[in-house]
C-alpha cells in the first residue's frame, strides 16, 4: 500500500473516532486554509532555502548550513507526534531512508515540538534521521508555510487532549502545513511539495526522484499535489 492509501485510510475512518460535528470543525477550517492561499506563497522551487540552527531532539545544534556541506538535503515539516498523518509519513520516510543516504543526501524532519517530545517520538519511531525543533515555528515562517489556528479549532484539539501548547512551549497555536522539500548543495530548493490537506504529504519515491535529477541540467518541477481527500 502506498503512502497516499494509508493515508486516505485513516481520513476516510475519521468517523471511527471522532464525532461529526468534530469532522465538520476540521473540514471547515481546512477549507478556509486552502483558501487563504498560504501554499500559492510558500517558498517554491528555485527560491534559496533559509538558513537556520535548530536543536535536534537531543538539544545538540543542527544548522542547515552544517547539512548541506555534507550534501542535498530532504526537509521534511511535519505537525507534532499528536498527528496520525504525520506519523505515517514520517514511518515511510524511515522506510526509505536507507535509499536517500545512498544518494548522498541527508534527511531532516522538522515540528514545533520541544526537544523532550521529539526525542520521545523519535525514540518511538525507531527514526534514524534527526528530528529538529522548530518551537514558535520561526523557521516554517521563514519557509511561508506557518499558520495559527483559529479559535475554534484550537479548542477543538484541546478538547481532544493532543497537548499541543505543552509540546509547544506555549506556542501550540502555530503549526507548519504539511511540507517537503529537496535542497542542492548550493542551498538552493530544486523541489517542493507543500498542501493545505492535513491528510496529503509527500510519497518517498517522488522525493528519491528528485534526488535523482539533481544531476540532471535542468531541475525536476514541482509534481501536481495529490487531489485533496474528502
Amino acid at each position: 500500500m502506498s503512502l497516499r492509501d494509508e493515508l486516505r485510510s485513516v481520513h476516510d475512518n475519521r468517523h471511527l473516532k471522532l464525532s461529526a460535528e468534530m469532522i465538520e470543525v476540521m473540514d471547515r477550517n481546512g477549507r478556509a486554509l486552502a483558501a487563504s492561499g498560504l501554499v500559492e506563497r510558500a517558498l517554491a522551487v528555485g527560491a534559496p532555502a533559509p538558513r537556520f540552527t535548530l536543536p535536534s531532539a537531543t538539544g545538540a545544534p543542527v544548522s542547515l548550513d552544517g547539512l548541506l556541506a555534507e550534501g542535498p538535503v530532504v526537509l521534511t515539516f511535519y505537525r507534532g507526534a499528536w498527528c496520525p498523518f504525520c506519523n505515517l509519513a514520517l514511518r515511510a520516510l524511515q522506510e526509505h531512508h536507507d535509499a536517500v543516504a545512498a544518494r548522498g543526501a541527508r534527511l531532516v524532519a522538522v515540528s514545533p515540538q520541544v526537544p523532550d517530545a521529539s526525542l520521545s517520538f523519535a525514540e518511538k519511531q525507531g527514526l534514524a534521521f534527526d528530528v529538529l525543533s522548530d518551537v514558535g515555528c520561526d523557521v516554517a515562517k521563514q519557509f511561508g508555510i506557518a499558520f495559527d489556528l483559529g479559535d475554534e479549532l484550537a479548542a477543538l484539539y484541546e478538547a481532544l487532549g493532543l497537548g499541543l501548547a505543552e509540546t509547544g512551549a506555549g506556542n501550540g497555536r502555530t503549526l507548519p502545513l504539511p511540507a517537503t522539500y529537496v535542497i542542492d548543495r548550493s542551498g538552493v530548493i530544486r523541489w517542493a511539495f507543500v498542501a493545505a490537506d492535513y491528510a496529503l504529504r509527500a510519497e518517498p519515491e517522488d522525493v528519491l526522484a528528485a534526488l535523482d535529477a539533481l544531476d540532471a541540467p535542468e531541475g525536476p518541477d514541482t509534481p501536481d499535489a495529490p487531489e485533496p481527500t474528502s
